[in-house]
Formats: C-alpha cells, structure tokens, sequence
C-alpha cells in the first residue's frame, strides 16, 4: 500500500470523523467549559493541562511531518506551514496560559479524543503541503492562494480579538460568566469560533486540497453545535441577553 493510498484514507477518516462529530454534538453538549457537569465522564485532568495536550500534536507533529516533505525549503509550503502554526501555537502554547480556569477540569476523555484527532489532521494537511502536492511559485499569485490567505488572516484576527473580550471578562480569581459586549459580540455568541471557520475556510482555499477540505468540514462540525449551545445557554442564563444576537453567522444562524 502506498503512501498516497494512506493519505487518502486518512483524509476521508477526517470527512467520517466530523460526520460522527456533527451529529453526536447536536444530541449531546461537550463536557468542558461551562457545560461539563463536572461528573460522569471518568478521570480528569487540569483544564490547563487538558488543553496543551489535545492541541500537542497540531503543532508538534505538524512541524515533524512537514520537515520530512521535499518540498519543506520551497516557499509557498513554508507560508502555509507559518499560517498554520501562527493559529496553533498561540492556541497550545499562549491561549492556555491566559484563561483563568481556577480549579476546573476536563475529562480525559475528552482530551484524548482531541490528541488522537490532531495528530491525524496534523499528519495528513502537513504531508500533504510539503510532500504530496504540488505548489510552485507561481501559486504565490495564483488567486485561490490569495483568497484563502485573507480570509485566514481576517478569521484568525476575528478569533484572537474576540479570545481577547472574552478573556477580559473575567477577573482575576473569579470564577463566573457574563454577557460578552463589543467587537463581534454585537452580532453573534461565539465570534470566536467565526473567526476559527474563517481561518480553516481560508486554509482550504489557499491550499486547495481535499486535507484542507477535510478540516474545514471537521471544523464547521464541531464548532457550529458548540456555538447554538452557548447560545442557548446564554439565553437561559441571562434574562437581558440581546435579542437580535445570533449564535455564530450574522443574521442568519
């Protein structure tokens, strides 16, 4: 079996894994944050902790697979490698640092699941960007490339601002929630999570790839559920939450 064989397979184990995602997220809340009950869910682990662990592989194995490819020196792989990581390790290496989490945890389980995920979609977009496709320096002008760099640049700019809000709310030691104001947060609950589809929408474009595709798709699976239900649960939580806020796209959902 060749290399490409098992590349294509993972990919669409990717395509199967948001399926699954999708449908077992609109039935069920994932339990962390502020809907993890707490109990049920077996052995625990530190928030923090959970975090760093889950997002290892997205920047670790990704740069290891990367290096490997041929093509890891030429320009336009070492671009996407740069897109990629300046979403990635701000997210395993600077985001888990800022939230004040106090004492909460994370199921193991839930943790595992998302090592085990990274470190497929880890492999099988780094591979491909430096190894298996095929990118001159032509596609540098190419507007599918340019295109999808926007659109990453502004969805990780959306998502960073918006952690940023976000992290504000809370003071130090503090333990509680409250409405989210200003930024993107006029429009919709989770501006975060926006900014994280755009990003991934434009990761699929500039590297016009079934991988990429692969990803966004996993994305919009995890991250839509999650978004109606904190929306839900803001509106539940607070009687003066802002009527015409959305949950996650502008006047629309």
């Amino acid at each position: 079996m060749t290399e490409t064989t098992v590349h294509a397979a993972l990919v669409w184990v990717v395509f199967a894994l948001a399926a699954v995602t999708f449908a077992s997220l609109l039935r069920l809340r994932a339990p962390y944050g502020r809907h993890y009950p707490g109990t049920g869910w077996g052995p625990e682990i530190p928030n923090r902790a959970g975090w760093i662990v889950m997002e290892l592989p997205a920047t670790l194995v990704f740069a290891c697979v990367y290096a490997l490819g041929d093509a890891a020196a030429e320009p336009v792989p070492l671009i996407l490698l740069g897109m990629w990581q300046c979403h990635y390790l701000n997210r395993n290496f600077i985001y888990p640092f800022r939230i004040r989490s106090g004492n909460r945890k994370m199921p193991v389980l839930v943790a595992a699941s998302g090592f085990v995920f990274n470190l497929i979609n880890a492999y099988v977009n780094a591979r491909f960007i430096s190894h298996l496709g095929e990118y001159g320096v032509d596609w540098l002008g190419d507007p599918r490339f340019l295109a999808g760099l926007t659109v990453f640049l502004g969805g990780f700019a959306l998502n960073v601002h918006s952690d940023n809000i976000l992290l504000r709310l809370r003071k130090p030691g503090g333990s509680g929630y409250s409405i989210p104001r200003g930024g993107a947060f006029r429009y919709v609950s989770c501006p975060n999570y926006l900014g994280e589809l755009l990003e991934w929408a434009g990761w699929a474009v500039a590297t016009w790839s079934l991988a990429g595709l692969a990803f966004f798709a996993y994305a919009v699976a995890n991250l839509m559920p999650r978004a109606l239900s904190h929306h839900r649960w803001y509106q539940e939580k607070f009687e003066e939450y802002p009527a015409r806020r959305r949950a996650l796209i502008p006047g629309v959902l």
